[in-house]
């Protein structure tokens, strides 16, 4: 472990000296700046990715494969997708579409007892989802 990390610094940072308080300004981007289609997107992304970790997809994948935070990741991936896609428009919805469809897919293909269709993680969002 890293003497900033130590500290409670994230990495990169140096410890302020004390009684000195950190420049948020410098370290962060006013999240008033972000526009919202940029959040949306990274958020989903985030829950993409973890719902594929732990649907064991990524390497060394059986050692963190977990269906049911799968299930949950998933789920929570096609109620951000559903609601927000109006609102992000198609260009930005469609591969938040595809990737939350082909980790639907994925899960059902993991899963030693497959749900009915429409009973799958995220499909009360999506309707049945089919290969």
């Amino acid at each position: 472990m890293s003497d900033a990390a130590a500290a409670g610094q994230p990495s990169g940072q140096q410890p302020q000296p004390s009684g000195q308080q950190p420049d948020f300004t410098s370290m962060t981007r006013d999240i008033a700046e972000v526009p919202a289609v940029e959040v949306i997107t990274t958020v989903a992304v985030h829950l993409m990715s973890s719902a594929a970790v732990n649907l064991g997809l990524a390497e060394e994948g059986e050692q963190h494969k977990d269906l049911d935070e799968a299930r949950k990741l998933i789920h929570a991936l096609a109620g951000l997708v559903t609601a927000s896609a109006t609102e992000i428009g198609s260009y930005h919805a469609a591969p938040l579409r595809d990737g939350l469809k082909s980790l639907q897919l994925a899960f059902r293909e993991a899963s030693t007892v497959p749900d009915e269709p429409g009973q799958g993680p995220g499909e009360k969002f999506t309707g049945p989802v089919y290969g």
